[in-house]
This record gives C-alpha cells, structure tokens and sequence, in this order.
C-alpha cells in the first residue's frame, strides 16, 4: 500500500511540477482516483504531501486546488535560489576534490534546441553544484527551490523557449565552471548571480502576462 501512496504523490506532483495540471486547477479525488486507477486514500494521502509543499491548497467545500502562481512568491523564491546557491559554490570551490570539480566537465554541452532536455540538463547541473556542497540540508533545500523553479518555467513558457534556444546560460554554466575549476569561489558566485538574474528577469516578465498567475 506504501508503495501505491509513493507512487500515487509522485505522479501528481510531476504533473504539478510540469504543469500538466495547471496553477489554479481543482484536484477532484473522484477524478484522480479513476485517472490513476486506485481508490481514493492515496489520493488523500497525495493531496496531504502536496499541501505541506505548498503545491496544493485547500478550497472551503470544494476540495483542493493546484496552488497558483503569485508573482511576490516567485520572485521570493528566485531571491531564496540565489542566497542558497551563491553561498552553495562558494563552499565548492574550497571542498570539493579535483576529480570532483573536473567531472563538471561533463556538464559542459546539452541540447539548447530542445526545452524538455535543456530543463533537465538544468535540473541535473544545478543540483549537482548544491551536493558539491557537502551539506544534507542545503542540497534538500535546493531540490525543493529547482522543483519550483522547473514550474515557474513551465507556466512561463515563454521564457523557457528563450531560455532553451539562446546557448546564453549554457556559455554562463561554463563559465561557473571555469571559476569553479579554478577555486575561485568569489568569481563562480558573481557568474551565478548574473546566470540566475538573467533568468529571473525573462521568468518574471512572462509571468506577468500569463492568464493563469494569480
């Protein structure tokens, strides 16, 4: 039963995240429960989970409801993102090993024509600097705040396509890379400023006309 609730939560959260279901949509357990072939306790249970990472919220008599886009909560959370991940690459560059910082390499090149691939790669780069890190909580927090930000770039799709066809932040990640291989925590700390404040800036403008943020 356990691994039904796990799989029941992960699924709907992915199409939160992914905005498969939209900011602002009712999440009707009857609905759910039939789209997913189960009864409708891990439902429930899902909907509980959600709710703790304010993904979802509760409805008076109606149930619950994706949590919509507030454009105050998305750029607090952009804010978060980059206290989190500036101080993050400054600890890299002084703890990880050299074999650790030349593995960066691999992450040098991805797919900028393809916005699913290029999000992943994303994904995949930003958390691996955060468990750089060596620290439990920083890397659980960061993967929380990457999960948003996946969101707010798939409801700001317009930023995304910008985002995915300009080689821009592939050259800013190699060039956070470069300072980072050279332990230069300082300079990998502005690099990623700049990197987060350019995305920040075409998310937060989308964000602005899009009919589904609240």
């Amino acid at each position: 039963m356990k691994l039904v609730r796990n799989r029941v939560y992960e699924m709907v959260r992915r199409e939160i995240l992914s905005c498969a279901i939209v900011p602002g949509a009712e999440l009707r357990e009857a609905d759910l429960a039939e789209r997913f072939g189960v009864s409708k306790s891990p439902i429930r249970d899902a909907m509980q989970k959600l709710e703790l990472e304010g993904l979802v919220e509760i409805e008076p008599r109606r149930g619950h409801r994706v949590m919509p886009v507030s454009i105050s909560d998305a750029a607090d959370m952009l804010e978060l993102r980059l206290i989190l991940e500036t101080a993050g690459v400054r600890k890299v560059a002084l703890v990880a090993t050299d074999a650790e910082l030349a593995g960066l390499d691999n992450f040098r090149d991805a797919d900028t024509s393809s916005i699913p691939v290029f999000t992943e790669y994303n994904r995949r780069f930003h958390h691996h600097l955060a468990a750089l890190a060596r620290n439990r909580r920083l890397a659980e927090e960061m993967s929380r705040v990457m999960d948003l930000y996946e969101r707010l770039c798939m409801v700001s799709l317009s930023a995304v396509t910008a985002h995915g066809r300009n080689e821009g932040p592939l050259r800013e990640h190699n060039d956070i890379i470069d300072a980072l291989q050279a332990r230069n925590g300082n300079a990998a700390a502005r690099m990623l400023k700049r990197h987060i404040g350019r995305s920040q800036s075409q998310i937060l403008r989308a964000l602005e006309s899009r009919p589904i943020v609240a």
